[in-house]
């Protein structure tokens, strides 16, 4: 019975230590060898027409590229993950590479993002431009002069900030400046409906609270069920926005809600 009592303690002991190192874990969403889960959307192109091969997979790295086009043509991309999340912290290796595609607009320099709370893109128009969702923006640096990176866009949405809704599209992390073909790494906390946390390198960059659908907004009006505005779960995407961008890792942890 003692050898039985014993026994039963190990393996109450073992599964106690399995769990506890799977809870907060790390998943890669980015398998390093194929789009495998992921589905691409590209303005003028319908679900899955990865158009171009605007989205491929070299070298272990998700690469974003202009091969094969003429010119860029507004033609903005986005690729989806399968899952939808609420509650979760994701995390993402890139660098700007190159030169910008001919016609991309100039905002766009050295511009990427990862879209958080996304809409289905079963649900996105043909020829919309970018899903309905809170945009953590990448951006690399110029020769000279400061540009911030992790800053925050708005497409069909609002948040809160300093207390106040804010309905204006874009707004400006704490970040440093990131120059060349570095490496940078940007981290997302995201708790559902309630607060959103940008950190670039470590180090916590901007936060803001309630993010939400703008009424005000033709995609979002597409998506607003009733009086409910408030966002709290959706889809993940990488940008596609003329300039090429690599994606070394793309991992994610889900949170206790």
């Amino acid at each position: 019975m003692q050898l039985i009592y014993r026994l039963s303690l190990l393996v109450c002991l073992a599964l106690c230590l399995n769990m506890g190192a799977a809870e907060g874990k790390w998943v890669a969403l980015f398998n390093g060898k194929n789009l495998e889960g992921w589905s691409v959307k590209i303005k003028g192109q319908p679900l899955g027409e990865n158009f171009k091969n605007t989205f491929r997979v070299e070298d272990g790295m998700m690469k974003v590229g202009y091969k094969g086009y003429k010119e860029f043509g507004e033609q903005f991309g986005h690729i989806f993950y399968k899952d939808s999340f609420s509650h979760y912290r994701i995390r993402v290796e890139h660098r700007f590479v190159g030169e910008q595609i001919k016609g991309g607009p100039g905002w766009a320099l050295r511009n990427s993002g990862i879209m958080l709370h996304c809409q289905h893109p079963k649900t996105m128009g043909l020829n919309q431009d970018f899903p309905v969702s809170i945009e953590v923006q990448l951006l690399g640096g110029p020769e000279k002069g400061k540009r911030s990176t992790a800053n925050l866009c708005t497409p069909g949405t609002n948040v809160v900030m300093d207390g106040k809704l804010q309905t204006r599209h874009c707004f400006n992390s704490k970040s440093e400046t990131y120059r060349g073909e570095q490496w940078v790494t940007v981290e997302v906390e995201v708790r559902g409906g309630e607060v959103i946390k940008h950190f670039v390198n470590g180090k916590e960059v901007m936060a803001y609270t309630e993010p939400q659908y703008d009424p005000r907004d033709a995609d979002a009006k597409k998506l607003i069920k009733g009086d409910a505005l408030s966002l709290k779960a959706g889809y993940i995407s990488l940008q596609s926005e003329s300039h090429p961008v690599e994606f070394r890792k793309v991992e994610l942890m889900v949170l206790e809600k």
